[in-house]
């Protein structure tokens, strides 16, 4: 059932800052491969740099449009999600998929997971192997494997034969836009890549560490239980990591996403409301926002144990909280499917 609303936005307050995220994204997304494909080595850096930057946009944008945050109507959610899918390299499921699965884990307050990479891992010792070498040469081998996931399973598991057409349609898409890109320009065809392993990347790190939940291999209707998972367990087992505390301008980079208490508490807050919400509901100081130089080094010891590990470890209490932090894979909104 449709909002009724005499306004295109959800909020009359977010016409202003939705429109510019969006038609940035989408703007400086296009004039990135441009960019790419210049003679100039400076332009190339640009260009890398602006692709990888509104891809990120893209995919937070898709995380708003799954919570109907942008628009008054739905089916304007819809459409805008699905295009920043496209933007973001994830148009293989269709948006209505990433969020029921993304709506999920607000409501069964764990890690949803349809694909049981690590059970894959446990039956194929060597792909266990390739992935943690990969990952010790800072290459997003696991969270590549959970990309590619969403496009093969299509194929050859039956019980997801019925999202075939939608896989083998973006797939048949995306392979022409990217040959013709790299008959255009080769080196632009590369620097898009390089930019989508940057992509990969700065996903799993603020993925890695916003939660302590339990994760769940299941069917996407299959139920899960609760076991006393309440709102003081959410809070208690979520943690804000923010771009920047002294310098909140640069948690635009991520669309506030590190705000991630504050979105957990109240998930139809929008993007732009939630610093505000934040200071609100916790005041300057929390316990539960963690420094983004400490993840940094978690990030980096733990990022071959993070491949395998059974448990996401949790923040101590006092300095260096995220030493004993290992993080998650596979618990994208993107690839739970």
């Amino acid at each position: 059932m449709g909002r009724q609303s005499s306004t295109i936005f959800r909020e009359p307050e977010g016409a202003i800052p939705n429109t510019v995220a969006l038609l940035w994204t989408s703007a400086l997304w296009l004039a990135s491969f441009r960019l790419m494909a210049d003679d100039s080595g400076v332009l190339n850096v640009l260009g890398v740099l602006a692709c990888l930057h509104t891809m990120v946009l893209a995919a937070y944008l898709i995380h708003e449009a799954a919570h109907y945050t942008l628009f008054s109507s739905l089916a304007a959610n819809r459409w805008a999600g699905e295009w920043m899918s496209f933007i973001a390299g994830a148009s293989y499921a269709s948006f209505e998929r990433i969020r029921h699965l993304h709506i999920r884990h607000h409501r069964d307050r764990a890690d949803v997971t349809c694909f049981d990479f690590k059970g894959l891992m446990q039956r194929q010792p060597w792909l266990k192997r390739a992935l943690q070498a990969l990952e010790w040469a800072y290459i997003p081998a696991t969270e590549m494997l959970m990309h590619l996931q969403v496009v093969w399973r299509p194929f050859f598991v039956r019980s997801q034969r019925k999202y075939l057409p939608r896989s083998l349609s973006m797939l048949v898409l995306r392979g022409l836009l990217l040959a013709l890109l790299a008959s255009w320009s080769l080196k632009a065809f590369l620097l898009y890549a390089l930019a989508y392993i940057g992509l990969l990347h700065v996903l799993n790190f603020f993925d890695a560490f916003h939660h302590t939940f339990e994760q769940f291999f299941v069917a996407e209707q299959e139920p899960v239980p609760m076991d006393g998972r309440d709102r003081a367990y959410e809070q208690a087992n979520t943690f804000s990591n923010l771009v920047s505390v002294r310098f909140p301008v640069l948690n635009l980079l991520t669309l506030n996403f590190g705000y991630h208490n504050a979105h957990h508490e109240k998930a139809a807050v929008p993007w732009y409301r939630l610093p505000a919400l934040h200071r609100e509901l916790y005041g300057d100081t929390s316990l539960a926002v963690m420094p983004l130089s400490e993840l940094l080094r978690s990030w980096h010891r733990n990022r071959v144990r993070r491949v395998i590990s059974d448990h996401y470890g949790a923040p101590a209490s006092g300095g260096r909280r995220a030493d004993s932090f290992v993080g998650a894979h596979g618990v994208s909104f993107l690839t739970v499917m």
